[in-house]
């Protein structure tokens, strides 16, 4: 019973996707990252290390993908600002995995909270059509529109 229900929680997952705007899509990228980092610095004081390990790579996956979905032709200097803060990120989380540093993990989580927040304001502001850009100041980094 346990497989189906996981099934179709999956479906639904793949379905809610599929369908959904692009600040939504990021909403749900950032939240991906937010989470992975969370357990991974909840796995840090038992030292379960393999764990902390996993749910790095996930985020800085997932931090590689917002990158790569930088529009960097169109999106002028707020892309090369975005692209800038996801690569300091990446960084950041690299040296967080080898040192296994809850802080700097929590440092990250603070930034993908700071333009997370950034993407829901003005995802609920614009047409679900128009590409939405964030600016404004996010945990030390400014971002011009």
């Amino acid at each position: 019973m346990a497989l189906a229900g996981k099934k179709h929680l999956d479906a639904y997952k793949d379905t809610e996707i599929q369908t959904a705007d692009q600040g939504k899509l990021i909403l749900m990228l950032y939240d991906g990252a937010i989470r992975f980092l969370n357990i991974a610095i909840e796995n840090m004081t038992p030292r379960r290390y393999d764990v902390v390990n996993t749910n790095i790579i996930k985020a800085q996956d997932i931090v590689t993908e917002l990158m790569l979905s930088l529009n960097m032709d169109q999106g002028g200097e707020i892309a090369q600002n975005l692209f800038n803060i996801y690569a300091y990120m990446k960084k950041r989380l690299l040296e967080g995995n080898i040192a296994k540093d809850a802080e700097i993990l929590k440092e990250v989580v603070s930034h993908l909270n700071g333009l997370r927040s950034a993407w829901d304001e003005l995802s609920r502001k614009q047409p679900v059509q128009q590409p939405v850009r964030p600016t404004g100041t996010y945990g030390g980094f400014s971002i011009q529109g």
